[in-house]
């Protein structure tokens, strides 16, 4: 042992190692020289130097520099979900009446006489409805599967057949019944059906922000206007005491929008949030705590029935409007669009 202690120490000592001495050994002996060091440093620490005579102390006293604060605010992004389908692309409306048409070509034929007794007014009704579409199909236009032309089941190009308003048409004059009345059965009366409703309604048409029937396509937003400032924003407050941002997205509602609505606040935990900074005025101030600026947090809302009611409410509001994402883009400024427009859906 002393002699292998010994080896280790001559080797340690010297500036520059053999090259005969291998990896491991030298890695070894470099951890057994940092070892040695910090022991040494260890048992003899060295003296802490006291400061230059001129050098000011620091000080126990606390910082009167500035300290930022945020108001913490709750909003509500109260929403209105489509009501109907959106509409289909040009391709869209090709395939459907493509598939179709050639389900009526795999089909079996249409048993005629199942369905219709023969010489009964219904068996008449049917004679005379075939003759004008060809096919026992009443939407996909005048196309018989069985003839020799009933492989060219495509749309051609500015066909209405594959339009929605076309084949309602269809379906609507498919439905009307020839009804004979008087003692000789001469005069012939058809049947009124009552047409379905329009996906383009009269708010739309007026361009009433204000009604919740319009853009039944899309997702519409309740946005407000505030009484100060003259901003349009989401319904906002400050949160009261230990409110939760979903009991504080309620509370807003009602104050906002009145007790006239049916609303439901989804969830607890916030959309996203925006923080609005005031500036860098606040800096300037002599106050050892300023406000810098507010921060929101968005809550999801739905709203199933009513209106909102401006009348009376606590917020400070003067005008109200229920609009699409496009629209709102268009109403906010560029800062507050910026925040919430990848919140927003795009139906």
């Amino acid at each position: 042992m002393p002699r292998r202690q010994e080896i280790i120490t001559r080797l340690a000592t010297q500036t520059r190692p053999s090259s005969h001495i291998c990896t491991t050994c030298r890695l070894s002996l470099h951890q057994q020289r940092l070892a040695s060091t910090a022991t040494a440093s260890a048992a003899h620490p060295s003296p802490i130097e006291p400061p230059p005579s001129g050098a000011a102390l620091p000080s126990n006293t606390p910082s009167t520099s500035l300290r930022t604060a945020y108001k913490i605010k709750a909003s509500i992004l109260l929403s209105r979900p489509p009501l109907i389908t959106r509409d289909l692309t040009p391709f869209e409306k090709a395939y459907f009446l493509y598939q179709r048409r050639l389900n009526e070509r795999l089909a079996m034929p249409f048993s005629r006489y199942f369905y219709y007794q023969k010489g009964t007014p219904g068996d008449v009704d049917w004679k005379r409805k075939i003759k004008e579409r060809l096919t026992p199909a009443r939407d996909i236009g005048m196309y018989n599967a069985y003839a020799k032309e009933g492989w060219n089941d495509e749309v051609l190009v500015g066909a209405k057949e594959s339009e929605p308003e076309a084949q309602v048409d269809a379906l609507l004059r498919d439905a009307e019944v020839e009804a004979l009345t008087g003692e000789e059965g001469q005069e012939v009366k058809k049947q009124e059906i009552e047409k379905p409703m329009p996906r383009i309604t009269e708010a739309d048409q007026a361009g009433d922000t204000k009604s919740l029937d319009r853009k039944l396509q899309r997702t519409l937003y309740l946005v407000v206007k505030d009484g100060k400032e003259g901003k349009w924003w989401f319904p906002n407050d400050v949160l009261i005491g230990k409110e939760s941002l979903h009991t504080a997205a309620e509370r807003i509602i009602v104050q906002a929008g009145g007790l006239n609505m049916n609303t439901w606040v989804i969830g607890n935990i916030p959309l996203g949030h925006y923080i609005y900074n005031y500036g860098l005025a606040a800096e300037a101030h002599d106050k050892p705590e300023e406000l810098r600026g507010e921060k929101y947090f968005f809550m999801k809302g739905r709203i199933m029935a009513g209106q909102a009611n401006l009348t009376d409410n606590k917020l400070g509001l003067t005008d109200f409007q229920w609009l699409a994402k496009d629209e709102i883009q268009k109403t906010l400024t560029s800062r507050d669009w910026n925040a919430v427009k990848n919140i927003l859906s795009e139906r």
